[in-house]
Order: C-alpha cells, then structure tokens, then sequence
C-alpha cells in the first residue's frame, strides 16, 4: 500500500508552497500492470510483459503511486482537492500540462518504489483565454533497480462559458511512422481505473460537457505520452535516457488518434506527436537517448 509523508504543513500562501515535499512508497504490482496494459495496448503494440520481475514500460511508474483520497475528499471535479502538496489555488480547472523526465536504469514490475516530490515554482502567467498559473513539481522516484528524475507543470485556469479551442499545429509532413489508436470510452475508463484517477472530464460525458464545456470527454495526457514512448521504442529500437512531452490541444474520445514520430538527424533522438483526425497535433514528446 502507498504511503505519504507531508512537509511544511504550515503553508498558507501560494508563494510559502514553494519547497512543500512530499514522500511516498509504491509498487506497480503485475495485477496492477496487467490492467495498464489493457488499457494502453493496440493493434501495433505487442503485449506486454507483467510478470513480477519483468522490465516496467516506461512511464508506467506514474501508476504505481496511487492517492487513497477517501470519497469526502474529493472535489466536484474528482480530483483530491487542494492543500496536500499542491497550493489551493483559485481556478477551478486544473490540468497536467507536461513534463520532463530522466531515467537512469529501469524499473522492474513488482519492485518497490519510493517518490520526493517537491514543490519547485509557482508562476502565474496571462494566456490567450485568461489569467493561469504554472505549478512545476519536480519529483524523484527510486528503486533498486533505477532511478527517475521528472519535472512535471501543472496548470490551474479558469473555466470558459464555452469551448474555445488554441490554435491548431498541423501534423507533420513526412513522419516515419502513423498508427491509428481507437479512443473510445472503454479506454479512457480503464486508464482512469488503472492510474485511480477519478477527474471526471475522462469518463462522465455530461460533466464534461455541461460543467467543463468539452465538447467530448478528454484523452489523458499521459496516456497519450505512453502510446507515444512505446511507439518510439518500438520504431528505434532505443531504451530512452530522456523524454519529455507538453499537450498543446485537446485530444477527445470517439475517433482514433495517430502515433507520428520523426527521427532527428542527429541520430540519437525522435520528435514525436499525437494527431487528431482533423489533422492537428494534440500532444507533442521527444524521446532521446545515448549514442
């Protein structure tokens, strides 16, 4: 079982957050990664292995550290609310815009974890819809097999009176590869069952609609990242020593999304993108590694 440890829990303003950590123990068991690979497998992809012992897929550690969040502490989005390690903010939407991430060794499936993470930066900016602000965690996650250094922004905004979508990026010209992925809603539930991740805007269409004003329910950024990483893997034949990745439009469910990467000239990395059947990019990652 997941357990935490919270510092500094005398914080009161957004700027006395800077610093908050936070540690926790986890596992991904093989029951555990037997239902992420269910939830994250197409066509393309081969099964993967989930055996205790077997090599963890990357960025599969994410969901090793579940938040046991009783059901009162949840807010109406389905989020834990606010005032853990995260600053109680006041904007109602609150979204995982990306991250950085260096991995040293590889996890195996069954071993157990350890996670810091630590409130960075908090920095507000004005964007094209309105105020926001940029929470940056940095977390470091340990094994006796590995070691994973992530900086992960999250972004709390207001919510709009109507969908307004950012503007599109096309998808790339001439990518090595494209692999349609079905998003249907039986895959946006079963990554939320398998990450314990209950924000609503993934599975109750209504809520996604009527409250957050989606016109679908909304594809996990991390999800697509680990479509993306394993893609990538899969085409290069490389084991990445970094990666990174940032959601520059939403994804919605119902009709498949494209895989697309493209080598860099160099030879030692991917550029890599989701693509929405209207043609633009919805996640964009690079996924690097030594020569």
């Amino acid at each position: 079982m997941s357990q935490s440890a919270i510092e500094d829990t005398e914080a009161a303003s957004p700027a006395d957050w800077v610093g908050r950590s936070e540690t926790r123990d986890g596992q991904l068991s093989p029951e555990l990664a037997g239902m992420m690979g269910a939830a994250t497998g197409h066509p393309a992809a081969g099964a993967p292995a989930c055996a205790a012992g077997m090599p963890m897929p990357w960025l599969w550690h994410w969901a090793a550290f579940p938040e046991f969040v009783p059901m009162e502490g949840l807010g109406e989005d389905g989020h834990p609310r606010l005032g853990g390690l995260l600053p109680p903010l006041p904007y109602p939407r609150r979204m995982w815009a990306g991250s950085k991430l260096a991995f040293e060794g590889r996890f195996a499936i069954g071993e157990r974890l350890q996670r810091r993470s630590e409130i960075l930066s908090i920095v507000e900016k004005q964007g094209a819809t309105g105020p926001m602000v940029f929470v940056r965690v940095g977390h470091e996650t340990t094994g006796r097999s590995g070691r994973i250094e992530e900086s992960q922004d999250i972004v709390y905004l207001e919510i709009p009176e109507q969908f307004r979508p950012p503007a599109t990026v096309p998808a790339p010209e001439a990518p090595a590869f494209a692999e349609p992925v079905l998003m249907s809603e039986a895959r946006l539930f079963r990554f939320s069952a398998a990450t314990f991740n209950a924000h609503r805007i993934h599975y109750d269409v209504p809520y996604a609609r009527e409250v957050e004003k989606y016109p679908a329910l909304v594809v996990h950024g991390p999800l697509q990242a680990m479509l993306l990483i394993e893609a990538a893997g899969r085409h290069t034949g490389q084991n990445p020593s970094r990666f990174s990745f940032r959601g520059i439009h939403p994804m919605f469910h119902g009709e498949a999304l494209s895989l697309m990467g493209t080598p860099d000239a160099g030879g030692t990395a991917i550029d890599l993108c989701t693509v929405a059947a209207a043609g633009h990019q919805g996640l964009q990652a690079r996924m690097e590694w030594d020569g």
